[in-house]
């Protein structure tokens, strides 16, 4: 926890809730069959989307808006802010939400300068609501579990098996709506859906 200033988790409400995050969408194909799955579960999450695959598909954008999910940013061109100048991040973070009007943002890789975060902490950004537009904090996400749905050395299996013995309520879990991330995370997601399910839990998006 070297950031304590992210939002590692969410608070434990009793409730049993757990928070699916999906990085790197909207992707064209992947992220309309992730959404699939979600609605069978009636499940919400929140997709951090980089600024350049919205602005190539924004038709997959508005359908992530249109299924209730929440949206938030992941830079413009998934930026590596330790290799990344803070003034060109933060103009990164600036254009793409130019396109998804959240205070929500999620360094790629969770890798970001603390000068960065500084900048970041204090802008006010414009976001969307259902009837205007607001000016908002932005709060910078990170996660609880990561599923390295991503990692080709592991099995969908193993993906599954690191979420539900690593989650519990009020867990922010990762997963990528992308294509590297394909063939785990479409394998693994319904089992991890309908093992919370199975357990009383429900699934909701971060605001």
């Amino acid at each position: 926890m070297f950031y304590p200033s992210l939002l590692w988790q969410m608070p434990k409400t009793g409730e049993k809730t757990v928070y699916l995050t999906f990085d790197d969408g909207p992707h064209p194909l992947i992220t309309p069959k992730v959404l699939e799955i979600l609605r069978r579960y009636n499940a919400k999450a929140t997709f951090f989307c980089i600024g350049n695959n919205v602005k190539k598909y924004p038709n997959t954008f508005e359908l992530i808006k249109k299924e209730g999910h929440a949206v938030g940013t992941h830079t413009f061109n998934h930026e590596n802010g330790w290799k990344t100048a803070t003034n060109d991040y933060v103009k990164s973070v600036l254009d793409s939400n130019a396109l998804i009007h959240s205070n929500l943002f999620r360094p790629p890789h969770g890798k970001t300068k603390h000068s960065q975060l500084k900048k970041l902490k204090a802008l006010n950004l414009k976001t969307d609501s259902q009837l205007s537009t607001l000016n908002s904090q932005l709060k910078i996400v990170a996660w609880t579990v990561i599923a390295y749905d991503w990692d080709h050395a592991l099995s969908p299996e193993q993906v599954y098996q690191n979420v539900v013995r690593n989650a519990g309520d009020g867990a922010i879990i990762t997963f990528h709506d992308s294509l590297k991330a394909y063939n785990n995370m479409i394998s693994a997601l319904p089992r991890i859906l309908e093992y919370y399910n199975n357990k009383g839990y429900s699934f909701k998006s971060i605001h």
